[in-house]
């Protein structure tokens, strides 16, 4: 481009945006390119030290080398060239460099929206809340994921959102960056709505759609052409505390969130002197007979009806009621014109203004309940009022987090980090009594439900609190300590919402939306709330907390989506066989949620006495040894974690490069390292820390090419967007390789964690201006904590522990700002180029190991890094002992010997007591039962026992002793009373006093019972 004059002062920009294509070959040569610009004196924008928003030089070597272009996606780059002010522009050329390593060849290459003009100006934000733009992670789909959120304007934690929708046919992408737009490339407001969306991959739930319709008429078009106004992103203001934009023909919609409604504004055209309010639903998803809607406006300009639809995933919905009131007066009502069948409408009398405001109020209880919310939340507010305390509630949560040094895309990205993390999980509770006085009940997603009225919910109605909209195996790896760090105060009391589902269910559901959604691997709620515990946190009921992860451990499955699957076998094996989906993932979230259990219940024994205490260290003793049951799956000839059939076979096709199988989500190279409660174990696995380090720099240097879907049989969005990520296998996309940069720390090398946390860092969180800012779907704050407990140094990859890994901070300095005191992170003259750590100091006192206690981090509290630019030996020597060395399995051994009635010439089949089991039980009449050694039974010592309860929930002994043949007298080694199993088909663990050497044993129960399974166990 050529012949131009374009004058360069500072404060002037180049921006652009490119999408680089990627080639065949999986080269990137197409993200080494760039635009450069001849200055009227001859020189080239290359031959200066330019460089884009995020650092990174501005020419073609500079942003390719940076890797932060993602191709087949628009990248905009942005450019200061105050570095030229006082020149100007006469031509404007495009750039490709090519890798490198990689020989010369084609590239194709995308730029639009070339533009050089002053660089705009920084808002002026009222508060913290104006800093988080919530259309980050918008702009992706099904096929790639950006994030994969909505723009929700909501109270943090709050019980619904108010969402803007450009496919208000949607309970899954109801809002999209660009996916929608139409033939002028502009997205259309098609109304905005009432949503419940805890992630689109499981769908919404008791959607309603509002919209404005003023092009004239007595009845308005509720059609989706005829309501839809085109709309500009420049137009829209999407925060946490208010979403607004206008709209085509001078239309403009603004909203402001209460925690179970909100206000939504609707304003006309100058000189418009009516209006059209649309009310309507959104999916047909998951509706009834009745349905999924039936609400009005009346002509006193009530609103009122219900909600009845959701996804498939919307498991233990129920019905939603919903009020309101319209402030102008209604001219006209009824159901609306075009194919929308349950639209309705009401015509307004606009005055002298030109707007109208819907104030809304929700409840899953009844529409009494909601009018009782109404009055709580809206009468007597106006918008600013409610929008203020909007405002206030985000202020109160994002002023968490101080940071020093932060660049405009750095502090876009904090505090839009933040937001994710506070938007979920959502409450589900209402308050039945006054604001002075709250009655927290709620309409129950986890008990069975009957019909519901037009005015009432057939959900059993219960008391107290209660959350939803959260996917464990997501969030436990970082969402829960990162609550635990920044929101002690807070942490507890959402744990236990949760809680709430076990004690009114019997379950915490592993994914929640609301109720129990059958969906991932693992029960992540046990690690989630030990580790919380662990840390410090105040829980509420930690006796149920734990009761809740100790069933889910030791008990039979419940409903699907409770409890863990095939745990029969896992239970008396060790391991999921791989008959079932996904298994090796089921085994090793097994033993990862096993090890924080058993820790978990150490401290609570600590505080226990008696017989309690007796039950929970011989829990701690048995969950500890379990959780080493990674050793069942490790295939010393490939040097992975495989699946097994039952009988212990490795499958004979393997291939760790293939997707889904045995793992979710990802391969076998994803899992090699999901050991994460035991380094040193992990790192003795490979030969010791030296052959932990060669197999990741094997995983780092391998690329992922997005070409073996596996069981998937198809490409899905988690591989394309791992392939993406080029850092070799590491899917940093998805939440099951997050700690894995951690990993290097038991291999012995910060340094190597340290550099490679700061890439990711840098690199896996842009485009915020365009609807992206992520690299994959952010799920319920998980990616977002990801990134804000790196940028402060730490990570939690010991997790279910007390302990926090020290990585790499992103500032110079950061404050923690807690009630209970504050946290400062100083690591002076930090910046890009000094990733790596010589030392750190909490509270003055030097650290020799990157590990730190959470308790050294409470209260008043300075951690302090001496950063360089050059790799140091700091923590070497002590992160090749880094915390682990759990003991191995212990052995059943019952099955190498008979069971038989003591003294008894007929008796009961007592075979089903040793055939790894639980489905059939065995009716026991009080004596002893004998079990004597076969001539092949293992050798070691007796260290423990466990007893099975039926299925059936029929009463096992409550009483019994342990004897065991010393010579020719049978002596007591063990003896029990008062005992109680809560659950059908739970295992319980008994440890003995001493380790004796196996041998002839006699359970001598002391009244009748029912067993289905007693195990002996050696070590």
């Amino acid at each position: 481009m050529d012949g131009l004059d374009v004058p360069v002062s500072s404060g002037t920009d180049l921006s652009y945006a490119v999408v680089p294509v990627l080639d065949p070959e999986h080269t990137y040569r197409a993200t080494w390119t760039a635009l450069d610009c001849r200055f009227d004196d001859g020189t080239w924008l290359s031959d200066l030290e330019a460089v884009d928003q995020y650092g990174a030089p501005a020419t073609a070597s500079g942003q390719g080398g940076a890797r932060f272009l993602v191709p087949d996606h628009w990248n905009l780059v942005r450019i200061g060239l105050d570095i030229a002010a006082g020149r100007r522009i006469d031509a404007v050329a495009v750039v490709v460099a090519g890798p490198p390593d990689v020989g010369p060849g084609p590239a194709e290459v995308w730029f639009d929206d070339v533009s050089v003009g002053p660089r705009p100006a920084p808002s002026t934000p009222t508060g913290l809340a104006d800093l988080v733009d919530t259309r980050r992670g918008t702009h992706s789909s099904g096929a790639y994921s950006r994030g994969n959120t909505v723009p929700a304007a909501a109270l943090p934690n709050g019980f619904g959102f108010l969402v803007p929708l450009t496919d208000a046919t949607s309970h899954r992408w109801m809002y999209s960056w660009a996916a929608h737009n139409g033939e002028d490339n502009l997205p259309r407001l098609e109304a905005v709505g009432l949503s419940h969306i805890p992630s689109p991959w499981m769908g919404d739930r008791n959607q309603l759609a509002i919209q404005l319709a003023g092009d004239g008429g007595d009845t308005p078009d509720a059609s989706l052409p005829g309501r839809g106004l085109a709309f500009d992103h420049a137009t829209e203001e999407a925060h946490p505390h208010r979403y607004g934009v206008a709209l085509e023909r001078g239309h403009r919609v603004d909203m402001t969130p209460t925690d179970h409604g909100g206000v939504i504004r609707l304003t006309f055209p100058p000189g418009a002197s009516t209006g059209h309010v649309l009310v309507d639903a959104v999916s047909t998803e998951g509706a009834g007979p009745d349905g999924p809607c039936d609400v009005r406006i009346d002509g006193d300009g009530r609103l009122v009806g219900w909600v009845d639809h959701g996804s498939a995933l919307s498991v233990g919905r129920s019905r939603m009621f919903v009020v309101g009131r319209l402030d102008r007066p209604v001219l006209r009502h009824g159901a609306a014109d075009g194919d929308r069948r349950h639209a309705r409408y009401a015509t307004v009398d606009l005055g002298t203004g030109s707007s109208v405001e819907v104030r809304l109020a929700t409840s899953f209880v009844s529409t009494a309940q909601a009018w009782h919310t109404y009055d709580l939340e809206l009468a007597g507010r106006t918008f600013e009022q409610v929008e203020d305390a909007a405002r206030e509630a985000w202020q109160e949560r994002l002023r968490v987090l101080e940071v020093a040094d932060a660049s405009a895309e750095e502090t876009a990205t904090l505090y839009g980090n933040l937001y994710r993390l506070n938007l979920y999980p959502s409450s589900q509770w209402e308050n039945a009594g006054t604001a002075d006085a709250p009655e927290p009940i709620h309409a129950s997603p986890v008990l069975e439900a009957g019909p519901s009225t037009a005015d009432r919910t057939g959900a059993p109605v219960r008391p107290g609190e209660i959350y939803v909209n959260h996917g464990f195996w997501d969030t436990y790896r970082t969402c829960w300590p990162a609550y635990a760090l920044l929101y002690p105060h807070l942490a507890g009391r959402l744990a236990d919402g949760f809680v709430q589902q076990y004690r009114e269910g019997g379950w915490i559901a592993r994914w929640s939306s609301p109720g129990y959604a059958d969906l991932m691997t693992g029960t992540s709620s046990d690690v989630a709330f030990a580790d919380l515990f662990l840390r410090g946190v105040a829980l509420p009921d930690p006796a149920g907390t734990y009761a809740a992860g100790l069933r889910n451990a030791t008990a039979a499955p419940g409903p699907d989506g409770a409890g863990r699957k095939a745990l029969a076998h896992a239970t008396y094996r060790g391991w999921v066989p791989d008959e079932v989906a996904e298994s090796v993932s089921w085994s090793l979230e097994g033993y990862i949620n096993d090890a924080a259990l058993a820790a978990m219940a150490r401290g609570l024994a600590a505080d226990a006495e008696g017989a309690e205490r007796r039950r929970l260290l011989d829990e701690a003793a048995y969950l500890d040894q379990r959780a080493s049951g990674y050793l069942h799956l490790y295939d010393a000839e490939t040097g992975f974690f495989r699946g097994r059939g039952r009988g212990g076979a490795f499958a004979a096709d393997f291939d760790p490069d293939s997707w889904g199988g045995d793992y979710t989500e990802s391969n076998a190279w994803n899992f090699a390292f999901h050991v994460p409660h035991d380094g040193a174990a992990l790192a003795r696995l490979h030969g010791g820390p030296d052959g932990l380090e060669q197999l990741l720099e094997r995983f780092f240097a391998r690329p992922e090419r997005a070409d073996r879907p596996g069981t998937y049989t198809s490409i899905i969005h988690e591989m394309v967007e791992a392939r993406d990520v080029r850092m070799g296998q590491l899917g940093m996309s998805n939440q099951v390789s997050h700690h894995i940069p951690y990993t290097w720390l038991a291999a012995g090398r910060p340094d190597r964690a340290q550099e490679t946390v700061r890439t990711i860092l840098a690199r896996l969180w842009t485009g915020n201006t365009i609807g992206q800012g992520y690299l994959g779907d952010e799920d319920n704050g998980e990616m977002s904590a990801w990134w804000l407990l790196s940028a402060l140094g730490l990570y939690p990859l010991e997790i279910g522990s007390s302990r926090w890994a020290v990585g790499s901070p992103l500032f110079p300095r950061a404050v923690v700002h807690r009630p209970g005191g504050d946290l400062v992170v100083e690591a002076p003259g930090n910046s890009a180029t000094t990733p790596y750590v010589h030392g750190v100091t909490v509270g003055g006192r030097a650290l020799a190991a990157p590990v730190v206690e959470h308790a050294d981090l409470e209260g008043t509290a300075t951690l302090r890094f001496e950063v360089s630019d050059e790799p140091g030996a700091w923590g070497r020597d002590a992160a090749r002992t880094f915390p682990g060395e759990r003991p191995r399995p212990w052995c059943d051994v019952s099955g190498g010997g008979r069971w038989q009635a003591a003294g008894r010439r007929a008796g009961p089949d007592l075979t089903a007591l040793a055939d790894d089991d639980h489905a059939d039980a065995v009716d026991l009449p009080p004596g002893a039962l004998e079990w004597r050694p076969g001539e092949h039974a293992s050798a070691g010592d007796l260290v423990a026992y466990t007893l099975t309860s039926a299925l059936d929930g029929r009463d096992a002994p409550s009483a019994w002793r342990v004897e065991v043949l010393l010579g020719d007298a049978w002596t007591v080694v063990d003896e029990r009373s008062s005992e109680r199993f809560p659950w059908p088909g739970q295992l319980r663990p008994f440890a003995l006093a001493e380790p004796i050497p196996v041998g002839p044993l006699r359970l001598v129960l002391l009244e009748a019972g029912v067993l289905a399974e007693i195990e002996l166990l050696i070590r």
